[in-house]
């Protein structure tokens, strides 16, 4: 449970300590703003041709309408339809089960997407789902993409299933993924019926940046019927297409002039509350106002300022248990640092498999520290694309936090350029330090060739980065750099990257839990698919990873092998894998209190692992890891069972135990983790999060109601409650905290 600390907003300290970033943030605007009336505005210079894409004309919304997921307005039966989607899986233009008509309309404030999705068999509808934000990979739904800059490089992404629950992305890592904690405000509805499902979305035009003068954007809508694992798309609709890549997108023609009127937002918040602290036996109330001010500069730029941020609403982590000797990564979940989030991505080759292995930029160091919250004072953020510039600034002022950090400024600045028709050459720098520490700063410049046209139709993409990072007192080699090689295709997914990490390099606002290193990793996976009535697909894997120090001397290195990995017809999955591993801990470390010293390791591990298919109502997964560990033997067991009966409720039981006996003592990790949704409907659910691992003896609850009454209003009530098993005690309160808040956008 991360704590929570109060700040009052301090006017003069503010000004005093945003001003020179807000300068910065000025200068970098009036840079911007003056090129644009000199560069040629080519939003889509490089990504000009529609390579046989097929096209749909916008409709006009011509009338008020109500938003209840029935179309049946007369202004549908004016506008051009997308007549069907066609097939992607299980065979590449096969005969889908029930055909999709989609038409788009607007106005100049609002897009609206209409869908009708048939379905001969209405009742197995899979649609677990009520809760904004829900994950919908494993139920039906429907996901579009809006390339609203028609670059061919970023976009976002929206889904709806049956039962209404809403999910909003950004594209990421260059096409490849989704960041979805991005959030924006539109409203959906969906209606089921005896022919399938049917559904309508309004996205106001407010909520997007887009290309100034475009005529066009790039369109592309998908179709999942889960029951069948089937997926059907408009356009590319092939397995090595995704619906994140917008360049392989459709065209959506005939946009009207879209007025976002005098695109300021503004959005008060205020939250209230009491707190009580074991430590201190004491209960403090509070009450604290919030702004947040945004300012669209035209289509493409939004600027905003924010005063005394909270984030009340913010889900905890997850906690994780640790078997390395290495920090773990926790994403970014606060909304203020989502906000064109995409622009901050750098680099390609900064991870290697799931793991992330260095950022230039991770906004989690502000207004975060040790697991405690640091008061954020101010702070304001511009991001946006002027012709085929991409850029963003960051600039914040967060205040002292007693006995833990002092009050600082810290900002970063990102710039990327679209060259030819997919790729990027690009810089970012960062200034300040959470901690105070003077003369901190970051800089590096990345550079990415990406294609969807090798062979024809295939993925392909080649990048290199470097970095220096400088700090007062840092020593050592402060640089690092690297790059990746990747062919991601659905038959063959081939990747190789390198990295090249100084001993020295520590930036302030990043994240690098391994310094001093060389790391080649990648991997080469085939997927085979057989065409058998009950098997869907079998993935053999190989993913190696080795690290070196930079005198060339091995550290460590896992080889992932997978060679049974098996998707039945039916969504179940096994999957049986070999790992080889190896370490040589330069200095003793410790897991779970248990001390493992210097020397070398080499070892062997398993794992057996079956999914049941999501489609049920009772499914899960239970994963077992066994075999060797340094001197010794180590079993992980994990499990993962859901139950949702309907769409209002669903209990989802997370649980994991390693055991391990080494030749220096035994050790035992436990985490359980239970949620709890009851989904009145998508505009109103309670969320209760459970967790307990037996290192901190920790039970913490962290609940949440989310109310939305209005598309651009929502009150939040949060209750915290942490309780502690001392050893030889009984359970003792460690802290408790319920909070109201209330926050609306005022747009004009």
């Amino acid at each position: 449970m991360i704590a929570r600390r109060t700040a009052c907003l301090d006017i003069d300290r503010l000004v005093w300590g945003i001003s020179s970033p807000v300068i910065l943030i000025r200068s970098l605007a009036l840079a911007l703003s003056l090129s644009a009336t000199t560069l040629p505005l080519l939003p889509a210079a490089s990504f000009a041709q529609d390579n046989g894409r097929p096209t749909l004309t916008m409709g006009v919304l011509a009338e008020e309408f109500r938003l209840d997921g029935v179309l049946d307005e007369p202004f549908w039966n004016e506008a051009v339809a997308i007549a069907g989607l066609t097939m992607v899986e299980p065979i590449e233009g096969g005969e889908v089960v029930g055909p999709t008509t989609v038409w788009v309309v607007a106005d100049a404030s609002d897009i609206v997407i209409g869908v009708i999705a048939r379905d001969p068999d209405p009742y197995g509808i899979v649609s677990f789902s009520k809760a904004r934000d829900s994950r919908l990979d494993n139920e039906d739904h429907i996901k579009f993409i809006l390339d609203t800059f028609l670059d061919g490089r970023t976009g976002y992404i929206f889904a709806l299933n049956p039962s209404g629950a809403r999910y909003d992305a950004l594209v990421a890592r260059f096409g490849e993924g989704e960041n979805p904690e991005w959030d924006a405000i539109w409203e959906a509805r969906a209606s089921r019926g005896s022919e399938g499902w049917s559904a309508e979305v309004r996205i106001p035009i407010k909520s997007l940046g887009f290309g100034a003068g475009l005529t066009e954007w790039g369109f592309n809508i998908e179709r999942r019927v889960q029951r069948l694992q089937e997926t059907s798309r408009w356009a590319s609709p092939t397995l090595d297409a995704r619906i994140s890549q917008s360049v392989r997108a459709g065209r959506l023609t005939d946009l009207p002039d879209f007025d976002f009127g005098f695109g300021a937002t503004i959005r008060p918040a205020l939250v209230s509350g009491f707190e009580y602290a074991a430590d201190t036996d004491t209960t403090e109330g509070s009450l604290e106002p919030s702004l947040d001010l945004d300012q669209r500069l035209g289509p493409n730029v939004l600027a905003t300022l924010t005063f005394n941020t909270d984030f009340a609403e913010t889900e905890v982590d997850t906690r994780r248990t640790n078997l390395t000797r290495f920090s773990l990564f926790f994403p970014e979940k606060r909304t203020f640092f989502l906000r064109g989030a995409d622009i901050f991505d750098f680099g390609l080759g900064l991870t290697s498999g799931r793991s992330v292995d260095l950022l230039p930029f991770n906004s989690r160091r502000i207004g975060l520290f040790e697991g405690e919250t640091v008061p954020l004072v101010g702070g304001g953020k511009m991001s946006g694309r002027i012709g085929n510039t991409n850029f963003g600034a960051l600039a914040t002022h967060t205040g002292e936090a007693e006995d833990l950090v002092p009050a600082t400024n810290m900002g970063v600045v990102r710039v990327k350029q679209n060259v030819l028709e997919q790729s990027s050459v690009g810089m970012i720098a960062t200034a300040g330090d959470p901690q105070g520490r003077p003369g901190a700063w970051t800089a590096g410049v990345d550079a990415t060739y990406q294609t969807s046209r090798l062979f024809g139709d295939k993925n392909f993409l080649f990048g290199v980065w470097g970095l220096t990072a400088r700090r007062d007192g840092l020593t050592g080699n402060r640089n690092a750099f690297g790059g990746k090689i990747d062919y991601p295709n659905d038959t063959w997914d081939i990747a190789l990257i390198y990295q090249w990490i100084g001993d020295g390099f520590d930036p302030s606002l990043g994240f690098v839990p391994r310094r001093g290193i060389q790391r080649w990793s990648g991997g080469a996976n085939y997927r085979l698919r057989p065409g058998w009535s009950w098997l869907r697909w079998m993935l053999y894997e190989l993913r190696p990873n080795i690290v070196l120090n930079l005198d060339g001397q091995w550290e460590s290195y896992r080889v992932f092998t997978a060679p049974v990995n098996w998707l039945f017809e039916s969504g179940d999955r096994f999957e049986f894998n070999i790992m080889p591993e190896g370490d040589r801990p330069a200095e003793p470390f410790e897991i779970s209190g248990v001390p493992i010293d210097t020397g070398t390791y080499n070892w062997n591990r398993y794992r057996l692992e079956f999914q049941a298919a999501n489609k049920r109502i009772v499914s899960g997964q239970v994963s077992w890891w066994f075999g060797t560990f340094y001197d010794g033997t180590l079993h992980q067991f994990q499990a993962r069972v859901a139950v949702r009966p309907s769409a209002v409720f669903s209990l989802e039981i997370d649980g994991e135990v390693n055991e391990g006996s080494l030749s220096t003592g035994d050790f035992r990790q436990e985490l359980v983790g239970i949620r709890l949704q009851v989904n009145f409907s998508s505009d109103l659910q309670v969320n209760s999060f459970v967790q307990y691992d037996n290192e901190s003896r920790l039970v913490g609850t962290n609940t949440r109601l989310r109310w939305t009454f209005r598309p651009q209003g929502d009150v939040f009530f949060v209750y915290n409650h942490n309780v502690i098993d001392r050893p030889g005690a009984d359970w003792d309160l460690e802290s408790n905290q319920l909070l109201v808040k209330i926050q609306y956008a005022f747009r004009m």
